[in-house]
């Protein structure tokens, strides 16, 4: 009996888990509005009555696929920025961490790409619950770097905003770039480069010491 429930247990994981992963890659193909749950079923090689045991509805599997990513990812962001110590190296982390966390889930800028353009409802409680909490604690670390002489006094606000063009920008941008240069913007060498190309542009335009900031 305990052999059946737990393989039960493993199968609805399974099944949830697969449901999940084909929803995102339509969403980022389709956006919510264009995104078919007939599809979505098929691509998670399910029926559609499976699909709604385990989310009520279209919009209920896309908070779904978007709270994954965003708990996935602000669950390491906290740890990383509460963290103790010199603010330049807790900077370094972050913005590592944030290109191999988008490299690896590469539909996560078409998602957000397409709730932007699209007036997505889902934007404003996102910015409430996660990108509000997310900036003050960068301003936080900004602060700290200023007042310890680390970083060149700039408007944090502004740096935040340069940041994550050096993070988040390269990715939106990756279908130009894969069709400019024929490279895979995803491959593991060319995030590595795009990794150290950002730390380094970072060091250089925030740090007050780059060279012995160098990671």
């Amino acid at each position: 009996m305990a052999t059946s429930t737990s393989t039960r247990h493993h199968d609805s994981a399974g099944t949830r888990s697969a449901i999940l992963k084909a929803a995102e890659q339509i969403y980022a193909e389709y956006g919510l509005a264009g995104a078919r749950t007939d599809a979505i079923a098929a691509a998670a090689g399910v029926n559609k009555a499976l699909l709604y045991y385990y989310f009520k509805s279209k919009e209920d599997l896309y908070q779904a696929v978007i709270g994954s990513q965003l708990r996935e990812f602000g669950r390491q962001v906290e740890k990383v920025l509460t963290a103790k110590g010199p603010a330049a190296p807790i900077l370094q982390r972050y913005i590592s961490y944030h290109i191999d966390f988008i490299g690896t889930h590469p539909s996560y800028p078409r998602i957000f790409q397409r709730m932007m353009m699209e007036g997505d409802r889902t934007l404003a409680r996102i910015v409430r619950e996660h990108s509000i909490p997310l900036m003050k604690m960068l301003v936080a670390l900004l602060a700290r770097g200023m007042k310890s002489g680390e970083f060149r006094r700039l408007n944090p606000e502004h740096t935040l905003v340069s940041i994550a063009g050096l993070t988040g920008h390269y990715f939106n941008i990756a279908p130009a770039i894969r069709a400019i240069t024929g490279k895979d913007p995803y491959s593991k060498r060319n995030l590595a480069r795009r990794k150290a190309e950002a730390l380094t542009f970072i060091r250089y335009a925030l740090f007050r010491n780059p060279e012995a900031s160098e990671a």
